[in-house]
């Protein structure tokens, strides 16, 4: 069965509910690596592996948060994905005030 392409929409509504859930420690950032690699870009690991240029083994312990990556490889593999790494408050609290923000208008 052939998935269904996600509109333009639909893929950043996916990208900033997940980013949020990733805050609210709620998914891991091998789940949201997964699922976005799955759901937006409907790539196998074998594919996505090669287009960021590392073995479908380590794309594998990624998304089964088994790695310790280091932030370069983690930059790497989030890049297609319009994604970078960066840094967020350790508490949770400053996190939630951080997601409650809204962003200015441009």
């Amino acid at each position: 069965m052939k998935r269904k392409e996600l509109s333009s929409i639909e893929r950043e509504a996916l990208l900033m509910a997940l980013l949020s859930q990733l805050l609210r420690e709620e998914i891991s950032s091998g789940q949201v690596l997964r699922q976005l690699r799955r759901d937006v870009l409907g790539m196998s690991q074998t594919q996505y592996a090669e287009l960021v240029g590392i073995s479908r083994r380590t794309l594998s312990d990624l998304e089964a948060d088994k790695a310790s990556p280091t932030l370069a490889l983690l930059n790497q593999v989030f890049h297609p994905l319009g994604l970078q790494t960066g840094l967020v408050p350790r508490n949770r609290h400053l996190r939630e005030r951080l997601l409650s923000v809204e962003a200015p208008s441009a």
